[in-house]
């Protein structure tokens, strides 16, 4: 029988340790992003077993109005051994810890996925009247330790939140991803991905190439962030959403590049001197992800954002990662639907949907909780 588990904090660089010896973790559960969420106060946490750091996490603690209680939040993690047995052992001792840290309750998104379809079902199921969201189609893959999860999480007082309009309140539970290895491992080709997305994709790949769309890359360049915020304040205008200030970004990158220069790239496509699209890509281990993304109203026609993804998805195969994350899209398919238009360009690299867990609650206070989910529900 193994020797029980202890939560304690730990230290950045031995959480950063910890992160760079997985082959994946969310770039949400770094060190760096803490810094990022500069309005949470932020710990690192380990999971220790007889003197050996066998699992983190990085808990961002939001303060109640008026009171020193805190919900505490693990986004995409906690990194752990989600296929054990007894995934009591490893959270009973973490709620504990955060409960010893004036935690109410625990909000967490286990990074394991329920289920994957493929792009051709996603594509069929918008064609198709009868479907209105992936749950209606059979999936081409189901995955036993995330049904387990499941399982044991509901077993255990753990509360799944509520999906309104297709996304998740925090972060997505739907996402969309390329595979980057194949079935054995065996790493794809720039060639064998491209082949993967449909004739609209590459042939938009194709007329960027020809227009003389040039992607050219940065990392610290605080001209080049300027240049991308300005694009995206300007798509924010055009799609109706709120964008984040400067700041952030400058404050994201910094962090993000002082914890590993290869984590955080911007991407800039350039069409004659004219910035026609701009993106943020983020890399940990095997993982890469389209972070943030802004294109023109103008010269749309030159397709700079298809030549922008093309030369994120070349960086990922060129860095050996294992998948390039598109990020989240709704489970919603019917062709009505406003959010259609950003899953049919993303079903278009011809990659899969992916089902996570999802978020789930632990309250530790009941009546804090419930005053938590009032004032929520009244925001």
């Amino acid at each position: 029988m193994p020797s029980p588990l202890s939560v304690r904090e730990i230290s950045a660089t031995e959480h950063l340790a910890y992160v760079a010896a997985q082959p994946s973790a969310s770039f949400l559960q770094t060190p760096a992003w803490g810094q990022v969420k500069a309005e949470w106060r932020r710990e690192s946490i380990g999971f220790v077993r007889d003197g050996e750091l066998v699992g983190a996490a990085l808990v961002l603690y939001r303060q109640l109005p008026r009171l020193k209680r805190y919900l505490a939040y693990l986004p995409e993690g906690p990194l752990l051994d989600w296929a054990a047995e007894d995934l009591a052992s490893w959270l009973d001792p973490m709620a504990a810890h955060l409960r010893s840290r004036g935690a109410f309750a625990v909000r967490m998104g286990p990074p394991v996925v329920l289920n994957r379809w493929s792009a051709a079902q996603v594509k069929d199921g918008i064609a198709d009247p009868e479907v209105h969201r992936l749950g209606d189609l059979a999936p081409t893959e189901r995955d036993h330790v995330g049904a387990r999860v499941v399982s044991q999480l509901h077993e255990h007082g753990w509360r799944p939140q509520s999906v309104s309009g297709g996304f998740a309140a925090g972060q997505p539970q739907f996402v969309f991803q390329i595979p980057l290895r194949d079935a054995d491992g065996s790493p794809r080709s720039e060639a064998d991905v491209l082949a993967g997305m449909n004739q609209l994709w590459r042939r938009n790949i194709k007329k960027a190439a020809k227009e003389g769309v040039v992607v050219t890359t940065a990392t610290t360049d605080d001209a080049a962030l300027a240049a991308f915020h300005e694009l995206y304040v300007h798509t924010a205008e055009r799609d109706h959403f709120t964008p984040r200030p400067l700041g952030y970004f400058r404050t994201m990158v910094t962090a993000l590049a002082a914890e590993d220069p290869e984590r955080i790239r911007l991407h800039l496509a350039h069409h004659d001197g004219d910035l026609v699209a701009a993106t943020i890509a983020i890399r940990v281990g095997g993982h890469s992800w389209y972070s943030y993304g802004a294109s023109s109203t103008a010269k749309r026609e030159v397709r700079g954002s298809n030549a922008v993804q093309w030369a994120m998805i070349q960086e990922a195969i060129a860095a050996g990662s294992c998948v390039y994350d598109l990020r989240g899209i709704t489970d919603t398919l019917e062709a009505e639907d406003s959010h259609v238009g950003l899953i049919q360009f993303k079903v278009g690299t011809g990659g899969e949907a992916v089902e996570y867990a999802g978020e789930w609650d632990l309250p530790l206070n009941r009546a804090l909780y419930k005053a938590f989910e009032l004032y929520l529900s009244r925001r």
